[in-house]
Order: structure tokens, then sequence, then C-alpha cells
């Protein structure tokens, strides 16, 4: 929850430095508050920055005030939506099954879902991290999509805001799990399904990061509201 009409600049820096190769062989994509969606995509159109959204309803149109369907978010210029962050877990009370139905409802308005899936600290301690990320992706991830339709992100809660982030090693056993796991889900591809790390991505840590088997890039939260940290997020990519 960030984000105003004055932060369109920032946006247009990005475009920017996109263009000039900032990015290297990352593909780029924002995803800004939704009153920031449409101006967003016509700042970026014509060029290699896709935009996003955060979240969506599960109905496509009807009396749900204050909702906004995938299908609004496709007019305005959506290429993507987040589903089943952990704050919309944890805040909004959001199930696996309201994730999945919000997923399917992303891919009826032919879209892309980002779903979230990670475990919480006193999980991770008890042994449960990888019982707690199956569970969310066998409730949360529509059964017999094709893998190149999905994109999965990886994000410790513990680590999401906190400068926390789990060793390299500890990224890859999760991450490995869920390329295996995806195989029982996913109809076909679950090769192609890019599983990004998200919790405290920052250009300080992002080589390593990006650079750990199965890891297919990241979802950047707080260090996407500086130009020049996202950037440099980007730029580690390889």
């Amino acid at each position: 929850m960030n984000g105003m009409r004055a932060s369109l600049a920032e946006i247009a820096a990005i475009r920017d430095a996109v263009r000039q190769g900032g990015a290297g062989r990352a593909e780029v994509l924002i995803c800004p508050p939704f009153t920031l969606i449409a101006a967003a995509a016509d700042l970026c159109e014509g060029s290699a920055v896709a935009i996003g959204a955060q979240d969506c309803a599960v109905e496509a149109s009807g009396a749900h005030t204050g909702d906004i369907s995938a299908e609004m978010l496709a007019d305005a210029g959506a290429a993507y939506v987040i589903v089943g962050h952990s704050e919309r877990r944890a805040d909004h009370g959001e199930t696996d099954e309201v994730v999945c139905a919000k997923a399917q409802a992303v891919l009826r308005a032919r879209l892309t879902p980002i779903i979230c899936v990670g475990e919480t600290k006193p999980q991770r301690e008890a042994g449960e991290a990888l019982a707690i990320v199956g569970g969310q992706l066998d409730g949360s991830v529509p059964h017999g999509l094709a893998g190149e339709r999905l994109v999965i992100a990886y994000e410790p809660v513990w680590a999401i805001g906190s400068g926390l982030t789990p060793s390299a090693k500890d990224v890859e056993e999760v991450h490995g799990f869920i390329r295996r796991h995806l195989s029982g889900i996913a109809a076909t591809g679950a090769e192609k399904v890019r599983i990004l790390y998200g919790g405290s991505v920052k250009p300080s840590n992002a080589a390593e990061l990006m650079g750990v088997a199965d890891v297919d890039g990241a979802l950047v939260g707080g260090a996407s509201l500086k130009p020049a940290e996202f950037m440099g997020t980007a730029a580690a990519y390889r």
C-alpha cells in the first residue's frame, strides 16, 4: 500500500533504465496499487516493462462494492496479478481455497497469476517449512494448469521486510521442492513454471539468490520503492 501519482515518475525512471539495458536479461514487472495501474500501463506502453496488480476479486462483476475484478485489471492494462500474498492470507484471512479461486479468476481474464506461498518463522523452526509450502501449493494452484501459464513466488513470511533472508542452501531446498511438487499439479511443463524468491531481496544479496538452482527471478518488496535499488536487483539476474 504505497504509491501516489507522484510515484509515476519512479515507474518512468525504471522504464527508461530498462530501455537502456539496465535490467540485463531480466523481464521486469511492476505491480502498483490499483489506483496507478492504468496510468502506469500508459507510461510503459511499447516498452519491455509489464504492469500487474497486487490482488483481485473472485467474481467477474456484480454487487461486490469495493472489489476489483481480474477483467477490470486487464482492461486497465495489467498482464499479471499477485494472489495469496502472505499479507493477504494473514490480514484478510484468505485461505488456500480463496487463493485458488482468485488464481482461476486471473486465468479467466487471460492474465497470468503469481501465486505466493511461504512459511512463518515458528513453522520453519519446527521443521514444517516444506509441509506448509506443499500444502499451500496443493490448495492454491489450479490443478492441470500448463506450466507456462503460472508463476510461483516463494516468500518465507519471516523474511518479508525484516532484512532477514534464508541461506542460499535453504532457498535451494525449498525451490527444488516446489519444482518437484508442481510436477504432480501442473498438467504439463512443470519445468516451465517461473519460481520467484521474495523476502528482503535487494542489490546486496540479489546476485547470490538469483544464482540458486530453480530460482527464476525475484518478487521485490521494499527495494522496489527506489528505482536504483530495484534496477540493481534486476541487473543481478543472469
